[in-house]
């Protein structure tokens, strides 16, 4: 009986400790980007992008060690937040200054409108399907207000879902039939069931922060979240149904958005606004975005 009470304790004590609280460490150097540092998406090659590099407009790339370089500079009137890949050599950005979601080929440098939508308030945060269905937040600062957008593989654009709070972070459950969209300045964490055609429904409130904003959010491939805590200096890390499992604290306080990457999807690396760099720590589970990018990798 001894024994057995022994591993029980042993096992409960081994299965909260895979959730315990941790930290961020430094990953790229220090005031390198402007205050709307964002972002950020990885690769096949684990290079690491993000957006605003020095001055507004512009996208770095980032080497593993964190070493960074300009990459691209985006059209006259464009400024990213943003960035998903839609296969292995295109990432999208959203352009919340020019009403755009763009898209990118890495190989080429080319840059192209996908989707033009005059009245978006500001495309914020992309999230996008296996087979390429895009989702945009679309938050109303001035009035605390939102909503969300979907853009066709060929460019078209529908609003899925309005009259909701400032809508921010948004990912997509690894089976694809759950969308999930935070509100910053309500603290909500809302999902939708998903269908085929991106029609969104049964809309339904899974968690509500009593303290600090909420900016990028992204899954692993548990389908648990992963979301940016912008001035509480933190990322939390929900399951599927909205409960806490872990927090992890970060060297900045303006966490703005978070990406999944490195050799097995386990390292996370996040962009800091008040620190203009990224920093990053290891997740117990993959990125749903880094299976994706395997997935991808493996077509010929």
């Amino acid at each position: 009986m001894k024994t057995f009470i022994y591993f029980l304790c042993t096992f409960c004590l081994s299965a909260s400790l895979s959730f315990a609280q941790t930290s961020s460490k430094k990953f790229s150097a220090e005031g390198e980007f402007t205050a709307n540092c964002e972002g950020p998406a990885v690769d096949s090659e684990g290079n690491v992008y993000a957006v605003n590099f020095a001055r507004d407009g512009t996208i770095a790339q980032m080497n593993k060690r964190g070493k960074s370089g300009f990459f691209i500079t985006l059209p006259k009137g464009s400024t990213g937040n943003g960035i998903r890949f839609g296969d292995k050599n295109t990432f999208y950005v959203a352009d919340f200054t020019g009403h755009n979601v763009l898209k990118v080929d890495i190989i080429t440098k080319t840059i192209t409108i996908l989707a033009n939508e005059p009245k978006m308030n500001q495309p914020n945060d992309l999230a996008i399907t296996k087979s390429g269905n895009i989702f945009c937040s679309d938050p109303n600062w001035k009035d605390g207000t939102g909503q969300i957008w979907h853009v066709s593989p060929e460019g078209k654009t529908r609003l899925v879902a309005e009259k909701m709070g400032t809508t921010n972070g948004i990912d997509i459950s690894p089976d694809e039939k759950t969308l999930y969209v935070n509100e910053s300045v309500q603290r909500n964490v809302w999902a939708f069931d998903l269908a085929a055609d991106g029609t969104l429904s049964n809309k339904r409130l899974i968690h509500t922060f009593e303290d600090g904003g909420m900016d990028g959010m992204r899954c692993d491939i548990d389908g648990n979240l992963y979301i940016a805590r912008h001035g509480k200096g933190e990322v939390t890390v929900l399951s599927p149904d909205g409960k806490v499992l872990q927090t992890i604290t970060t060297i900045g306080k303006k966490v703005s958005n978070i990406c999944f990457g490195g050799s097995n999807g386990k390292t996370c690396y996040i962009t800091l606004q008040d620190r203009g760099c990224l920093e990053t720590f290891k997740a117990k589970t993959a990125g749903r975005e880094w299976q994706m990018m395997e997935s991808y990798s493996a077509k010929k």
